[in-house]
C-alpha cells in the first residue's frame, strides 16, 4: 500500500488512459489526489500523445491539471548520460531517457506510471516506484 507520494510522472500512456478515461487508470489517480501529489508529464509526451484521433478538448483538459516539464539542452544532455550508462541507444528509447531524467529529478517519493516497466527500471533503478499500465 502506498502511505506517501509527492509526485506522479506519466508517460505517454499513462496520458492516453486519462484522455481515454481508463477507469483503473482514473481509479489509481483518485488515489494519488487524495495523497496529494502533483502529476507531471514532459513537453515531449505532449506529441506522442497527439494524433488524429485524439479528443483534443479531453487532452487540453488533461493538460491543464498537469506540470508540463520542459526538454531543454541539459535534460537531453542527462537523458543521454542515463542511456549510456545503461548501454541503451537509439530512438526506441530517447523518451523513455526524457521521462526517467525528470522523474529521477522531481520531489519525491516519486511514482512512474508507465507502459515501459523493463525500460524503465533500467533507467530508474529503485530511486522511483514503477507501476505498469
Amino acid at each position: 500500500m502506498i502511505e506517501h507520494v509527492e509526485t506522479v510522472v506519466l508517460d505517454s500512456q499513462g496520458v492516453s488512459a486519462w484522455v481515454a478515461q481508463d477507469r483503473k487508470v482514473l481509479a489509481m489517480f483518485q488515489v494519488f489526489h487524495s495523497l496529494g501529489a502533483d502529476f507531471v508529464i514532459g513537453a515531449n509526451t505532449i506529441v506522442e500523445v497527439s494524433h488524429p484521433r485524439v479528443d483534443m478538448s479531453r487532452l487540453r483538459w488533461v493538460l491543464s491539471r498537469v506540470k508540463i516539464e520542459p526538454v531543454t539542452e541539459s535534460t537531453a544532455k542527462r537523458s543521454a548520460e542515463l542511456l549510456k550508462a545503461t548501454g541503451l541507444h537509439g530512438h526506441k528509447y530517447a523518451i523513455d531517457a526524457t521521462i526517467a531524467e525528470m522523474a529521477l529529478r522531481q520531489p519525491g517519493p516519486v511514482v512512474v506510471l508507465t507502459s515501459d516497466v523493463d525500460d524503465m527500471i533500467r533507467l530508474c533503478g529503485n530511486r522511483v516506484r514503477l507501476i505498469g499500465i
